[in-house]
């Protein structure tokens, strides 16, 4: 997997359990961060998963992921990870989009977090991607005590919950991730079946 991030790793392992697949932190083998210059969730998740297959000599699976805010234009979208700036944490995040949106309405705070998951094999210039959308609003405080990044102020329509309320299987099921990991793991199946 390339990323560090343990929650996404979590989540991955998860879907790919019932192929036998082993996941692996791209951290674990000592490979970096690739440098995220694409302007698109879909060019990131590339560039990730070539970085680590290359690296490697494994296959590959990136995901770029992130939150687009209806009243923001769709920022922070593929600057998500690092809205607040240098040093951003997921705090420091929630804080900057707490505050860009203090004056606008509840009805207007409608958000949806995207994700676009790739894998690759090394050497192989054919990639499997697949995405998914994740619709629903910004809370005015942070709620919930699970998930990572923005899951505390990301409002689910359909449970009336934060993501950071939501089980694992829970947000699996709905979220933009789960989504775009299930419909990649469909990909892996039927390619290698």
């Amino acid at each position: 997997m390339a990323s560090g991030n343990a929650g996404k790793i979590r989540e991955l392992s998860r879907l790919l359990d019932s192929l036998g697949v082993e996941v692996v932190a791209q951290s674990e083998l000592g490979v970096d961060d690739a440098d995220e210059t694409g302007t698109t969730f879909a060019q990131n998740s590339l560039l990730k998963a070539r970085h680590a297959a290359d690296a490697t000599g494994l296959p590959a699976i990136a995901d770029d992921s992130g939150l687009a805010v209806d009243a923001l234009d769709g920022a922070p979208g593929v600057y998500s990870a690092r809205y607040s700036g240098p040093g951003a944490t997921d705090d420091k995040n929630i804080d900057k989009l707490l505050v860009a949106l203090q004056e606008i309405a509840t009805a207007k705070r409608t958000a949806a977090f995207h994700c676009v998951a790739t894998f690759v094999m090394p050497d192989d210039s054919v990639a499997l991607v697949a995405s998914g959308m994740w619709r629903g609003s910004i809370l005015t405080a942070r709620q919930g005590g699970g998930g990572f990044g923005y899951d505390p102020v990301f409002l689910d329509p359909d449970s009336g919950k934060s993501a950071a309320e939501l089980t694992a299987t829970e947000k699996n099921e709905r979220s933009h991730r789960g989504l775009a990991l299930k419909e990649l793991v469909a990909l892996i199946d039927k390619r290698f079946s």
